[in-house]
């Protein structure tokens, strides 16, 4: 089993995961665009989803082009960037959810270039309470450098597994993994597709059984009936789209926040039972 995991054993991550193991729990990542609809919405949304019942947020990092993301979250990324949403800005936002919440994980996800154009990525986003980075295009064999410069400052490098890896292949990401595993259930872009629950328990059993780091599914999940059913086979679940979907629809910032902290409670009740 790898231990490599300890690079961060005191982390915000490793702390949620460990209180939800104790509680019997199965973690709820939710996951929305830093930035969509607009600016105004991104802090409150965050502590909308807390309230709702997430364990951990995905904040995702608005790119010009997001290849693995389906329909509904390259229309938000498109909405954020004429908003003229920035890296940067996204880290403020971080900073000010910071100021109110201390210990809910945040994960930024995106796409490797806007990391690279940033000076002192790795500081700031320290600096800022990021406390994961999941990088879509960056190959394991490509990731030491960045993952060096995220461990000096306390930040998981967390990462993905395709239903296409191979055993082999899974075992070697299993082994510099930190933070969590992030299982994509399904073949192609978020947001598509059914999900087969028996691919995704048999998958994640044999991930399970080759690291302690926790195993998150995600891609596909977009209601409570479907997060149950995977709750049982991993130590979390990923719900993006649909949320995303769900702020694009919303009017104002206050329908917003309804409408996440009841979708949120739905999925949470749907997970706990």
């Amino acid at each position: 089993m790898s231990q490599s995991h300890q690079q961060n054993p005191t982390g915000r991550i490793a702390k949620k995961f460990a209180e939800l193991n104790g509680q019997n729990k199965t973690a709820l990542v939710t996951f929305i665009t830093a930035g969509d609809p607009g600016p105004d919405y991104s802090v409150p949304a965050m502590h909308a989803l807390v309230s709702g019942g997430a364990d951990l947020l995905e904040l995702g990092v608005p790119f010009s082009d997001p290849e693995a993301d389906g329909p509904a979250i390259q229309a938000a990324n498109q909405r954020a960037l004429a908003q003229g949403m920035t890296l940067s800005k996204v880290l403020d936002m971080v900073a000010e959810f910071r100021q109110q919440d201390d210990s809910t994980p945040v994960i930024l996800m995106g796409y490797l270039n806007s990391v690279l154009a940033m000076e002192e990525f790795a500081q700031r986003a320290g600096a800022a309470g990021v406390d994961g980075l999941i990088m879509v295009n960056l190959p394991m064999e490509e990731a030491g450098d960045l993952r060096e410069a995220l461990s000096a400052q306390h930040i998981d490098l967390v990462s993905l597994v395709a239903p296409t890896s191979s055993d082999e292949r899974a075992q070697a990401i299993a082994d510099s993994a930190s933070g969590f595993i992030y299982y994509v259930s399904l073949k192609g872009a978020t947001g598509s597709g059914a999900l087969v629950v028996e691919d995704v328990a048999q998958r994640t059993k044999y991930l399970r059984s080759i690291t302690d780091v926790p195993v998150c599914v995600g891609f596909g999940i977009k209601d409570a009936a479907t997060a149950a059913a995977v709750a049982q086979h991993a130590d979390g679940v990923v719900v993006g789209s649909a949320l995303v979907q769900l702020m694009a629809e919303s009017g104002s910032v206050e329908e917003a926040v309804t409408r996440l902290q009841d979708a949120t409670a739905a999925i949470r009740q749907g997970i706990n039972a």
